[in-house]
């Protein structure tokens, strides 16, 4: 992967980017998303945002060797501590977990006002953004699911809306917990997902049966339960 092509990852995240776009890439690693997209005449300009040191002065290398740091800044700090308040109208985050993603989103909040676009590309837990989401009037208008190098990745896109729209015809739950556009579309990788899911869930159950019966336990065990019931209906 380099900044002419993207991981498959990355190339889906890119194409939710809207041209003319003013981007801020949090956790932008080697800065190859804003780059790509700025050597594809995507974006206006990008700031490229990296809280460790060894990743940001790999992005500085990249950006100098393009020749792009007139459209690219790099810039170190924690998640949206890297922009300024109307800067930019479309923010991407990739390869962190969901509730990671959630936090810097809800630090950065003063930073959102003139964000337009949210394109996140958490490894685990989508369900806290998709709660996010609705908590704070954005819509999901798109997701994707998909699978690289053994590793199950999915992109939500969001813009600001009715949150709740998605979710119209369908199981609130259900839909938070698997995603409103990907039970509509089940593809192959979304059936593996889940199938995977569910047989840990069921793992975990056998293991609680063993254990000793709490209050913790038995709420444990019913959650369980109910989740094992969701992805046997979902997967049927």
């Amino acid at each position: 992967m380099n900044t002419e092509r993207l991981s498959v990852r990355l190339e889906t995240v890119a194409k939710y980017v809207p041209k003319g776009s003013r981007l801020a890439d949090i956790g932008s690693d080697h800065a190859y998303l804003p780059c790509y997209l700025a050597k594809n005449n995507t974006i206006k300009r990008a700031i490229a945002g990296e809280v460790v040191l060894g990743p940001f002065q790999s992005a500085q290398k990249n950006v100098m060797a393009e020749g792009l740091t007139h459209l690219i800044s790099v810039r170190m700090g924690d998640g949206l501590e890297v922009v300024q308040p109307d800067e930019v109208d479309c923010i991407t985050i990739c390869g962190m977990g969901g509730t990671l993603i959630v936090s810097i989103l809800e630090n950065g909040k003063d930073k959102l006002n003139s964000v337009t676009r949210l394109v996140l590309q958490p490894n685990i837990n989508a369900l806290s953004i998709r709660q996010w989401f609705i908590k704070n009037h954005w819509e999901l208008i798109e997701e994707e699911i998909l699978e690289e190098d053994g590793k199950i990745y999915e992109v939500l896109v969001a813009e600001k809306g009715n949150p709740s729209k998605p979710y119209n015809n369908i199981d609130m739950e259900t839909g938070l917990l698997f995603g409103p556009f990907l039970l509509r579309d089940k593809n192959q990788v979304f059936y593996k997902k889940w199938d995977m899911e569910k047989k840990n869930w069921q793992r975990i159950y056998e293991q609680l049966e063993s254990a000793a019966d709490s209050e913790q336990t038995l709420e444990k065990k019913e959650e369980m339960l109910k989740k094992i019931a969701m992805a046997e209906e979902v997967l049927d």
